[in-house]
Formats: C-alpha cells, sequence, structure tokens
C-alpha cells in the first residue's frame, strides 16, 4: 500500500469503528446492527481492489474483535471481513468504472449477508454462542446496511480516489459531482486519448511551420 492510502484507510477505519461502537450499537434496532465498518471494508477494496480489501478486511476486523463490548474470540470478524474485502474486491471493474448503481448495491447486500453467514460459521467451528433468528438477522443486516450505504460508499470511494490520485475522481472533482460516488463512476478522463490528440496537434502544427518556412526560403 502506498503511504497516503494506508493513512486514508487506517483513518477511516478508526472512524468507522468509533461511530460504530459509540452510535450504532446503541440504537437498540430490531435484529441486527447497521454495520459502518463493513461498508467501508467495502467501498476501500471496491477502489482498490482484492489484495488491499482482504489487508483492509483483517485489520478493520481485528480493531472490532478487541474493541470494547466484543464478546466473541479474538480474530473471529477479522477472518470474516478479510474474505469479504478480498471477495469484495474482486467485484472491481479493470478500468474502476462502474456503470450504474446495480452492481455496488448487489455487492453491499451480498457483503452483509455473508458477512453474517460467515461470522455465524466461524462461531460455531470455534465453540462461540450462535445468535438465534439467523434469517432475521441476514434480512435485517441487508436491509440495515442496504440504507446506509448510499450515505457512506460513495463518499468513502471518493476519498479513496482522490487520495489515490486517480483520473476518476479529478474528473468527477471537475464536475462538482464528488458525493455521487458510483451513480457517477461512468464518467473518467480518458488519458490515452488526449495524450494521443495533443501529440498529432503538435505534429501538426510542427509541419505547418516547416512550411512556412521552405516557402519563405523560396521566396
Amino acid at each position: 500500500m502506498r503511504l497516503n492510502r494506508m493513512l486514508l484507510t487506517a483513518t477511516l477505519v478508526v472512524v468507522a469503528l468509533v461511530v460504530q461502537v459509540s452510535v450504532l450499537a446503541r440504537l437498540q434496532l430490531p435484529g441486527a446492527v447497521p454495520d459502518l465498518v463493513l461498508l467501508t471494508v467495502v467501498a476501500l477494496a471496491l477502489v482498490y481492489g482484492h489484495v488491499s480489501g482482504a489487508v483492509t478486511g483483517f485489520a478493520a476486523g481485528l480493531l472490532s474483535d478487541l474493541a470494547p463490548p466484543a464478546d466473541h474470540a479474538v480474530g473471529r470478524y477479522a477472518l470474516v471481513l478479510c474474505v469479504i474485502g478480498y471477495l469484495v474486491g474482486l467485484a472491481r471493474p479493470q478500468d474502476g468504472r462502474m456503470k450504474s448503481a446495480t452492481v455496488p448495491m448487489l455487492v453491499v447486500v451480498a457483503a452483509a449477508i455473508g458477512s453474517t453467514l460467515l461470522y455465524a460459521g466461524v462461531g460455531a467451528l470455534v465453540g462461540d454462542t450462535a445468535p438465534g433468528g439467523i434469517g432475521g438477522l441476514l434480512f435485517t443486516a441487508a436491509v440495515y446496511d442496504l440504507l446506509l450505504a448510499p450515505f457512506t460508499v460513495p463518499f468513502l470511494m471518493a476519498l479513496a480516489r482522490r487520495a489515490d490520485h486517480d483520473p476518476l475522481a479529478e474528473d468527477r472533482s471537475a464536475s462538482g459531482d464528488v458525493s455521487s460516488g458510483w451513480l457517477a463512476s461512468g464518467t473518467g478522463l480518458r488519458i490515452g486519448s488526449q495524450r494521443g490528440g495533443m501529440r498529432m496537434k503538435a505534429a501538426r502544427s510542427r509541419v505547418a511551420r516547416a512550411g512556412r518556412l521552405r516557402g519563405a526560403k523560396r521566396l
């Protein structure tokens, strides 16, 4: 990871964990709890890819395992978010552009359901108490994370691209659409074509200048 990427990732994960523990965990909602840490891992994995997604997921999960009031085996959520970060990173397009919001929304739902199932499965393997009503937890986790995602994931993806000097972020910044995230990610700068056009213009200007010099010499 680059230094600026590591600093941004660490900051976002810590802030998400603090908000998760101090605010979201105390809402006393029925079923699951909105998982801001999971959404942070999803957003960063969609920008940085599967390797960085796995590393970010492991670090974020380990911090969640150590943060109070954690009552499960240390490393349980670290393993879950490591797997989720890796799999989400595989969904990242090669050019970094997403045609619509459908793919990120499906990724968020799949991550919410997958993390809940993996958490329960790992808990069964290590002997932790399995949560009751797994069906209700799956449904509420998917709904809560899907409702929270439009307010967090696009903004986090925009921050990650800007910190990484991604041309897509620069293009959205120039158009005044920084926080739109995945909705505007289909637009981006075509750096190669622009450079090619500039080279063609420069070559044409040199040819025209040489023609004018030859005409002046003949006169």
